[in-house]
């Protein structure tokens, strides 16, 4: 007996997303290299490419609640990290807002976001729409 298969819409990225994202990795790469090197012109600049390209594959990737979730989830990665960046160029990350909680620590905010986006995509999500994933991964 031969099984017939039907057909299933296959997430595919076109090149020119490909290629965006891939410029995207170069761009967090230097201002994370900034970062390190503490070249504070060049840290800054390059938050605005990196945060601006990870919400445009977001947006073009809603339609998969999968590639929207991690999607947004790095964008906030990358929130969290740039304000984390910020504060310490400019020297207040370790002031005290309240008890022993910095300025630094308001990073956590974007942070615990991103996990809960992705909490509530595999711990709620996935679970009930099993079918889609299969569907994507064939």
């Amino acid at each position: 007996m031969i099984k017939e298969r039907t057909a299933v819409p296959v997430y595919t990225i076109p090149l020119r997303y490909r290629k965006m994202e891939n410029l995207h990795i170069v761009f967090w790469l230097l201002k994370d290299v900034a970062w390190c090197m503490i070249w504070k012109p060049l840290g800054i600049a390059m938050i605005f490419p990196t945060l601006i390209i990870s919400l445009v594959i977001a947006w073009r990737t809603r339609q998969y609640v999968a590639e929207l979730c991690h999607n947004v989830a790095i964008s906030l990665w990358i929130s969290a990290n740039s304000y984390w960046m910020i504060s310490e160029f400019f020297h207040f990350d370790a002031m005290v807002i309240y008890g022993e909680m910095t300025f630094k620590h308001l990073a956590l905010i974007p942070f615990v976001s991103g996990i809960l986006i992705l909490a509530y995509y595999y711990l709620y999500y996935l679970p009930r729409h099993k079918e889609e994933e299969e569907m994507m991964a064939e």
